[in-house]
């Protein structure tokens, strides 16, 4: 994609929404951090049911440690793979506690260390949470990035990379939040809503869908 669609792409997603977020539930970093590695293969819908009752009884390290796992489990039960993610979380703040003083650490490499964190959670923590520009890619900027033709990839290292090197510095900040968004509610997995998509000019995608 030229650059001057990429701007336009870009400039027409922020005109629809200037302060896009995500649409998980959270008051404090570390809210956001266990939100996140709550949402692995689950819905944010899904989270945020779950979180709803947990971060009342129990958001910081400490709290959730005195929880325990089976008390953690109970509360996130609704959520897919809760068992795994529930040992995750205890482990992870209980490294919050003994390494980072019970805080988030802010660099991407003490992020990555803590359990269920990986590079996608960890680049969603530098954004949402620090207000670093990274892109975090998931299932939905994975499948836009390469229909569109703004960054194609075999995978989201590469397609992460790409979306670094071609998104201009002044959209950096947002732009994974708003290409999620365009994921999710319009250019969906298996039938893209490409009558009401305003970057349909601008994408390369061969198989759009008509108007009905």
């Amino acid at each position: 994609m030229k650059r001057a669609d990429v701007v336009e792409l870009f400039t027409r997603l922020r005109e629809l929404d200037p302060h896009p977020t995500t649409e998980l539930l959270y008051g404090t970093p570390f809210e956001l951090l266990v939100a996140v590695v709550l949402s692995a293969q689950a819905t944010d819908v899904g989270v945020n049911k779950a979180t709803r009752k947990l971060f009342p009884v129990a958001n910081t390290p400490q709290a959730i440690l005195d929880l325990g796992e089976d008390g953690l489990k109970r509360h996130i039960s609704t959520i897919g793979l809760f068992n795994a993610k529930a040992r995750n979380v205890i482990a992870l703040c209980r490294l919050l506690i003994e390494q980072h003083g019970g805080e988030v650490p802010r660099t991407r490499e003490a992020l990555e260390a803590l359990p269920g964190v990986g590079r996608k959670t960890a680049n969603v923590v530098l954004n949402t949470a620090f207000g670093e520009p990274t892109i975090a890619v998931d299932t939905h900027i994975f499948r836009v990035a390469n229909r569109t033709g703004l960054a194609p990839g075999k995978d989201v290292r590469t397609v992460e990379d790409k979306l670094v090197k071609v998104i201009p510095a002044e959209f950096r900040q947002d732009a994974h939040h708003w290409l999620i968004l365009h994921g999710r509610y319009v250019c969906k997995a298996r039938k893209p809503d490409c009558p009401h998509c305003v970057i349909r000019d601008l994408c390369r995608y061969k198989h759009k869908t008509p108007a009905e």
